[in-house]
């Protein structure tokens, strides 16, 4: 990060690297792998979260697997909040409640431990990126099964052309993103 940036956002934004087709023909691949690896940068974008949920005071914050549970982990260190890991189907140890989502060719499920939010908690949900927004739906409705009220659902990246951030707020999950990426 060159110490002229002044815009953090677009700092952030000039750190996604972009792979044309893949993982298939056509997909412009958002990659925030360059961000991630830059420790100053990293950190610009975890502050953006902070400062963002600080006054807040959620009672924890819900990662999304894979890309949520390194942004939120470190999200949850730094507000002083535990941290939920939502994880894809056959992953955590524990009793867990479970919640499907389609996917473009079938469907996939996350879970979550049972006892992981106590009713009435405070709740952040957040992933890297949302694309269609199934995966992050099928968190909110794991969080509410449990009783937590989810405040908002955040990612580093919005393709709103997929209509993701759209179908959230249908849902009544209000939304905040860092960047979003016309196409996808």
């Amino acid at each position: 990060m060159n110490p002229a940036d002044t815009n953090p956002v677009e700092t952030i934004r000039r750190h996604i690297r972009t792979v044309p087709d893949w993982p298939e023909p056509g997909v412009q691949f958002r990659d925030i792998t360059p961000l991630l690896a830059n420790p100053r940068v990293f950190r610009v974008l975890i502050d953006q979260f902070v400062h963002r949920y600080f006054d807040a005071r959620p009672s924890a914050i819900a990662g999304l697997d894979a890309r949520g549970f390194v942004i939120g982990s470190v999200l949850a260190y730094e507000l002083n909040v535990g941290f939920v890991p939502i994880r894809k189907k056959g992953k955590l140890p524990f009793t867990t409640v479970q919640e499907s989502y389609e996917l473009e060719y079938g469907s996939a499920a996350v879970e979550m431990h049972v006892d992981a939010v106590q009713h009435g908690e405070r709740v952040v949900l957040i992933d890297d990126l949302i694309a269609t927004g199934g995966t992050m739906l099928a968190g909110l409705r794991l969080l509410h099964k449990l009783g937590a009220h989810v405040i908002e659902g955040a990612a580093i990246v919005d393709l709103p052309e997929l209509g993701g951030s759209r179908r959230l707020r249908d849902a009544g999950l209000p939304v905040y993103t860092l960047v979003d990426f016309a196409g996808h």
